[in-house]
């Protein structure tokens, strides 16, 4: 049996599931926001294919979805925040 590589296999899977975690969350968020600030728990997989997408994939701001318009880590690089026209997200580990 010899290998044969898949075809229409996007080649950067990783980076295209952040981006899809990142429209479930600002889908989510309006739903625990209080005074313009939400909260969301991600699990520790989910939270890093983010972290990945964001700071060490250099994807590209294009990809991103565009109610983003900035993002950072803070609390010793423990939560992502997100900043929105809507308010603040806050990704954190469960």
């Amino acid at each position: 049996m010899s290998f044969q590589p898949r075809e229409n296999v996007p080649q950067n899977l990783h980076q295209q599931q952040g981006v899809n975690h990142l429209n479930r969350v600002l889908g989510y968020a309006h739903l625990v926001e209080v005074d313009g600030h939400a909260t969301v728990y991600l699990s520790a997989e989910d939270w890093h294919v983010v972290a990945d997408t964001l700071f060490n994939m250099e994807t590209p701001d294009s990809v991103l979805p565009q109610n983003i318009q900035s993002y950072r880590r803070k609390d010793d690089e423990q939560v992502i925040e997100l900043k929105t026209s809507d308010g603040v997200i806050d990704l954190e580990m469960m």
